[in-house]
């Protein structure tokens, strides 16, 4: 890192903080603070969400992935395109979940199910999400180490000390502080100013790899594999151990199964002006992704060619000898990708990529921890509670709460060995939740014979199984016939067997959706001013979601996502079966990942760059505007309190009033 470097990473962070101190007066109540008012429009949530996604853990995690597998992933992951695309644009379960104008999944566990689900749930999913977060901040700060160039190690008083360690504190730090100050208002706002100003500078380190480094260098170093191992051929990577299309094949259910059920993002989920404009947010955030992904992609392989081509032998030396020096054998093969970016970079672009994974890293850490810190108050502390809490005192124990995941973050990061892929960790610990809590969520939204009895037992099952899997996977290792996605997906399977029996078996009464979801004589005149309906009726598009509210650009936009990825569900069919004919040789797979895997996700990267400056940009201002004129509701704060049906009015708001539980019901048919 050299002055030029410094002073590119110096002014956005100063730019930052200032920024920070001048959103923080728009945080007026509890709902500010936990979902930015609930008044973010679709640009603003697709940016300031995805910024989640370019954090240096997850720039090391791709390099995992690729360095395994190189595009074949990418051609596997072609057979969901159809199932994601319905389960996106339907906005499937994320659209009746913010109809329920819930804060948390938790407290809509309350409104469907009972107190003590909530609570269950809301310890269950504070635990697995605290473990899953406390490898983020330390893989982040280990990477900024080599990166930065700083010493691995320093000795106070004798004692020496891993430079990742202060770093981490640091990082922590002022994640924090920007969580505190606004809550999600800041974090929205600061991560929507960090993603458009990343996407420019995505094209800047594009162009600087593409000058450095030549396709056919870095197609000779990914055709050199064993046979069965090829990184671009997928007909040819069977014998890849880890991400193979079976991977591919367990996560597509997983996908569908899980949607809304991790909560690192749950505050986007509440924060959209209506649901239509969340479900949009998806879509969106589908469009920007394309872009994205050119470049995390583009920096592995030219890494993976800086590394094994002949070319490049001297400068692979120095890594190698390097990457020598972390004893950890899993830690080696973690940061070798991560050490030769930092020597292949020249100065400059390297301070550009540095903003990047900074900006990333204070987006993402900040997201997890005002997700879990607010898990924690409004799905444990809020519903043991008889007496509501002031909106000073919810807002002061939030941050409290947020301050000790930062805490539990930093002193996990030190302690903690890693022995796994991260993606592999990250998969590990959602299903310790995951497993059981994904049948209540769907159940407890589509269906209206659902009870609270079948929750529980989907709960218990899918999340006992996992984790004995799990402890199985301790013990006996690779002798254990499950792999971790195979214990997920059987977990589940049987989780939604014992919810849809049990519930059979105990339901008296159907629930009362309509009032849940606000609608019909339930539905809230305050939100019915942001809807927009269709004048006209397409019959197709409700094949892939279309509803009144969506208007001609919303149909040009969802339809044209639908569309453009059909096109490559297409090629894979038609590839599949022309390979199965008569296979491509390795020559055509090149040029096809040339253009597929680099090109294309090039041509977004410069489109979405524009495309969603402009959106946020606009988005911030209406945002700004509907927060001065926002009138603050004291009673808007996660808790649900339960009102006699005699006393309920149509004209109330929110989910204050839900139905009575189902033993209530019960004594009520008794009597």
């Amino acid at each position: 890192m050299q002055f030029l470097d410094w002073l590119l990473i110096s002014i956005p962070l100063i730019g930052l903080f200032f920024l920070a101190i001048y959103i923080k007066k728009y945080m007026r109540g509890v709902a500010d603070f936990l979902s930015g008012g609930r008044m973010a429009g679709r640009y603003l949530l697709a940016v300031a969400k995805g910024e989640q996604g370019v954090g240096a853990v997850v720039f090391v995690a791709t390099f995992e992935m690729v360095s395994k597998s190189g595009f074949i992933l990418t051609w596997w992951n072609w057979i969901s395109i159809p199932v994601g695309l319905i389960v996106g644009i339907s906005g499937w379960v994320i659209y009746r979940f913010r109809e329920t104008r819930a804060f948390t999944l938790a407290q809509f566990f309350e409104i469907r199910y009972s107190k003590s689900f909530r609570v269950f749930t809301g310890v269950l999913g504070f635990g697995s999400g605290l473990v899953n977060f406390g490898v983020i901040p330390v893989i982040g700060a280990r990477f900024l180490t080599y990166f930065l160039g700083l010493p691995h190690s320093f000795s106070i008083f004798g004692w020496a000390i891993p430079a990742h360690i202060p770093l981490m504190a640091l990082l922590l730090g002022i994640s924090l502080a920007l969580t505190l100050s606004g809550g999600l208002i800041t974090l929205m706002v600061t991560n929507c100013i960090e993603g458009m100003l990343s996407q420019v500078l995505f094209l800047v380190i594009i162009a600087s790899l593409l000058m450095m480094f030549s396709w056919s260098e870095i197609t000779q170093v990914l055709e050199n594999r064993p046979p069965g191992q090829s990184l671009l051929n997928p007909f040819d990577s069977m014998g890849l151990k880890d991400f193979n299309i079976w991977y591919v094949l367990m996560a597509i259910w997983g996908g569908i199964y899980r949607t809304m059920a991790w909560q690192n993002q749950s505050a986007y989920s509440t924060a959209a002006i209506t649901a239509h404009e969340s479900r949009m947010g998806g879509i969106m955030s589908n469009w920007r992704s394309m872009g994205n992904s050119a470049v995390v992609t583009l920096l592995a392989v030219c890494a993976m060619t800086y590394l094994a081509h002949p070319d490049f032998a001297k400068q692979a030396s120095t890594v190698r000898q390097e990457v020598s020096q972390i004893e950890q054998q899993q830690l080696q093969a973690q940061m070798t990708i991560p050490i030769a970016v930092e020597h292949m970079l020249p100065p400059g672009i390297k301070g550009v990529l540095c903003i990047i994974l900074l900006m990333g890293v204070f987006g993402g850490d900040g997201t997890h921890i005002h997700s879990w810190g607010s898990l924690f108050i409004q799905d444990i502390l809020v519903p043991l509670r008889k007496k509501p809490l002031s909106p000073e005192e919810h807002i002061r124990l939030l941050r409290w709460s947020m301050s000790g995941v930062a805490l539990f973050a930093f002193l996990f990061g030190c302690f903690f060995k890693q022995t796994e892929y991260i993606a592999m960790w990250w998969a590990i610990t959602e299903a310790l939740y995951v497993g059981g809590a994904g049948v209540a969520i769907i159940g407890g939204l589509y269906w209206k014979k659902g009870t609270t009895a079948g929750a529980w037992a989907g709960l218990l099952t899918g999340s006992g199984l996992v984790t004995g899997g799990i402890l199985a996977r301790q013990i006996w290792g690779n002798n254990f016939p499950l792999n971790g996605m195979q214990i997920s997906f059987f977990g589940s399977i049987s989780a939604c067997i014992l919810y849809v029996v049990t519930s059979l078996l105990t339901c008296r009464k159907d629930f009362n959706m309509d009032r849940m979801l606000h609608r019909g004589p339930y539905a809230l005149e305050s939100e019915k001013k942001f809807e927009t309906k269709s004048k006209t009726r397409v019959s197709w598009g409700k094949l892939i979601g279309f509803d009144e509210h969506f208007t001609f650009g919303d149909k040009i936009l969802a339809g044209g996502l639908f569309g453009w990825s059909m096109i490559w569900f297409g090629v894979f069919l038609v590839g599949s079966v022309w390979n199965l004919i008569t296979p491509w040789p390795i020559s055509v797979w090149s040029s096809f990942w040339f253009v597929v895997g680099i090109g294309i996700p090039i041509a977004f990267a410069l489109i979405t760059s524009v495309w969603f400056a402009w959106g946020g940009i606009r988005d911030m201002r209406v945002f700004f505007r509907r927060l001065r004129e926002e009138r603050v509701d004291v009673l808007d704060n996660g808790m649900v309190s339960i009102i006699p049906i005699s006393e309920i009015t149509l004209e109330q708001p929110s989910i204050m009033a839900p139905p009575p539980n189902e033993s209530q019901q019960r004594s009520e048919v008794g009597k």
